[in-house]
């Protein structure tokens, strides 16, 4: 699944619509469409975007042994 993939299962859990998320993290809908379509979201936008909907943000490698990186 893309992260834009996760992002719209996101708005739906949370109840909101794509357009009401860009407005949370402070751009317009056609800006954070924009993202979306090209898959350029940074670890910053991605941990702006769960704050804006309440929720966290995890991010780790899985080693074969199930360490996290």
């Amino acid at each position: 699944m893309t992260i834009s993939e996760q992002i719209k299962v996101l708005c739906v859990r949370s109840d909101i619509s794509v357009a009401e998320l860009a407005r949370r993290v402070g751009t317009t809908p056609q800006n954070f469409n924009s993202k979306m379509k090209r898959e350029s979201f940074t670890i910053a936008d991605l941990e702006c975007i769960a704050k804006a909907v309440g929720c966290s943000f995890e991010r780790y490698f899985v080693l074969r042994d199930g360490d996290k990186v």
